[in-house]
Parts: structure tokens; C-alpha cells; sequence
């Protein structure tokens, strides 16, 4: 009985007065270690129980939940806006947040960037910093068709806000057949720059969908490809180019032995692959890159994430 007065004597100390283990153990005549004996038992036993009222303690739950179900290394949830034409912004805005994190800890050499909206709304959120060693790269092809979004803006937006070097991938996203792909990478230039792509320390990717709303269907198709074919291959959406399956391989569509940029397997490699994506359209791709572990580190919104995590994923 005397123990437990004492545990929760040294707990209320902590907790709500919030004196350190080190102060209480000189008010209690305890040792230090004795202290975070009491503290740690008093919340294994349900002695003390910490509540959070802030909402923003679901995300961090579903955060921990993600990693635990798809080995993810981190996780980082944003309440889902009311207004989905926000969803963008409010991503980009969690995603600078993400990587000005990584990059300040971790001072990667080179980092790989896609193309899209929510990388577009990263660009402008991170804070600007000063890396005259680091390499940005582009890792796949451009358009060649007019689109709200160049793709060569994204890269270069990386590059200026990190004072960093930049580096294009000047080919196409598709070639014109599987010939016409052989060509193209087998010339050094770009044999060179796919493999640096595929050895960058740190990747930022979006997902693509099989919706109108996907930049990739309304802008990068070849003509002739639409997504319905697509979807009968079995196609939930792109990462790279790459159109994957619900478990994140690619499907067999000539379309996959058309893109120029690192297959699947050379960028598993890469160390740090983050993918920051979300809304109702991009469920079944999310689910499908995390599946195929083409993910370390996943930005996303809230009613993803709970989807992500029910039982049919």
C-alpha cells in the first residue's frame, strides 16, 4: 500500500505538476531510477492513464497502425478537409513539412522527385534552405503534351527552394513502342541518368489513378491507350509510368515496356522512397504501392488512412 501512495504521489508530481525524475526524487528521498520505476508501472498498471483531447492523437494513431501493418519506416496523417479541391494544398503542406524533417536530419546527397499537384504544392511549402552539394533529380520522362503542370517546373522547384543542383530527364515518359524504348536507354546519356535515378538517397513520388482527375491519363497516354484497357489488365494506377496491380507489380500491358524511367525493382533499392498521396480516387493505388513495399514513408489524409487500414487491405 505504501508503494502504490508513493506511485502515485511521484505521478502527480509528473504529470500535473510536471516536475522532472530528477526533482521528485529529491522531494521523495528516491532515487532517480526508483522515480521511473514508479512512473512506469503507475501507466502499465492503469494507476495513470494519459488522455489527449487534441484530435490531431487519431492521426498519430492511425500513423503508428500504418507503420505496423505495411512495415512503413515513418507515416504522417492530415485531418481529410471538409473541401476535397483542398486536398492538394493541405498534403503539400504536411508533406514540406515531412521532408524539410528528412533532409535537416538525414542531409541526403540526391534526392528523386516526380511530377504532380501535390508535389507542385510542396515546392511552394517548403522552407528554403541552402545545399549547393545536393543533386535533385528528375526520375522519369516528361510530357509532351500542354498541361497545367511542367514537368520539368516541379524538378527545378525543388532544386531552387533547396538552393540544390538540378538535374532533367529530357525523354519522353513513354516511347513510341518496345523498340523504340531499347533505343533510348542503351544511348549512355540516359542509361546514366536511370541508373543515378535509381541510386538517389532519398525518393519523393505521388501515385497516379485510373481517373480523369490522374494528370498521367488526361495528359501522358500514348494515343490509342485509354484507361479502360487499363483496367482489364488489372491496372489500379501508376507509379513512375510503372501501371501496377492491386499488390504494387506491374501489370503485363505493352504500356509498361514503353516508360522510360527506373523499373520497379531498381527502385526498391533507393532507401527512402516517400509517396504522398490521398483522396477517394487513389485508395486502390495507395493500397497497392504500400502492398509492394514501393513505399518507406507514407503522407496522407485521414479517411485513407482508415481505409488503408480496414480489413479488406
Amino acid at each position: 500500500m505504501e508503494s502504490q501512495e508513493l506511485m502515485v504521489r511521484a505521478s502527480w508530481l509528473y504529470h500535473v505538476e510536471g516536475l522532472t525524475q530528477a526533482q521528485i526524487a529529491e522531494r521523495m528521498n528516491l532515487t532517480r531510477r526508483r522515480v521511473n520505476e514508479f512512473l512506469s508501472e503507475a501507466l502499465a498498471t492503469g494507476l495513470v492513464r494519459v488522455t489527449f483531447t487534441s484530435p490531431l492523437a487519431e492521426n498519430v494513431r492511425l500513423e503508428d497502425e500504418l507503420c505496423e501493418k505495411f512495415a512503413l519506416a515513418e507515416a504522417m496523417i492530415v485531418s481529410t478537409p471538409a473541401d476535397e479541391t483542398l486536398l492538394h494544398a493541405v498534403l503539400g503542406r504536411a508533406a514540406a513539412a515531412f521532408l524539410d524533417r528528412i533532409i535537416d536530419v538525414h542531409r541526403p546527397r540526391s534526392i528523386g522527385v516526380g511530377w504532380g499537384s501535390t508535389l507542385r504544392e510542396t515546392v511552394h511549402q517548403m522552407t528554403r534552405s541552402h545545399m549547393p552539394d545536393l543533386e535533385v533529380r528528375s526520375m522519369m520522362g516528361g510530357l509532351t503534351r500542354g498541361t497545367e503542370i511542367n514537368t520539368f517546373d516541379i524538378v527545378r522547384g525543388f532544386a531552387a527552394v533547396l538552393d540544390a543542383k538540378c538535374h532533367y530527364f529530357a525523354a519522353p515518359i513513354y516511347a513510341d513502342g518496345e523498340a523504340s524504348r531499347a533505343l533510348i536507354i542503351e544511348q549512355p546519356v540516359f542509361k546514366e541518368f536511370l541508373m543515378k535515378a535509381a541510386s538517389v538517397d532519398l525518393s519523393f513520388l505521388s501515385v497516379g489513378d485510373l481517373t480523369k482527375k490522374s494528370l498521367q491519363v488526361r495528359y501522358g497516354l500514348p494515343v490509342g491507350v485509354d484507361i479502360a484497357e487499363l483496367a482489364a489488365s488489372g491496372a489500379v494506377g501508376d507509379l513512375l509510368g510503372h501501371y501496377v496491380g492491386e499488390r504494387g507489380d506491374p501489370v503485363d500491358h505493352p504500356l509498361n515496356r514503353q516508360v522510360i524511367s527506373p523499373d520497379l525493382e531498381s527502385y526498391r533499392t533507393i532507401k527512402t522512397r516517400v509517396i504522398a498521396s490521398g483522396g477517394v480516387h487513389k485508395r486502390r493505388v495507395i493500397s497497392a504501392a504500400l502492398r509492394g513495399k514501393l513505399a518507406t514513408a507514407l503522407v496522407t489524409d485521414s479517411d485513407t488512412a482508415r481505409w488503408l487500414l480496414s480489413a479488406k487491405n
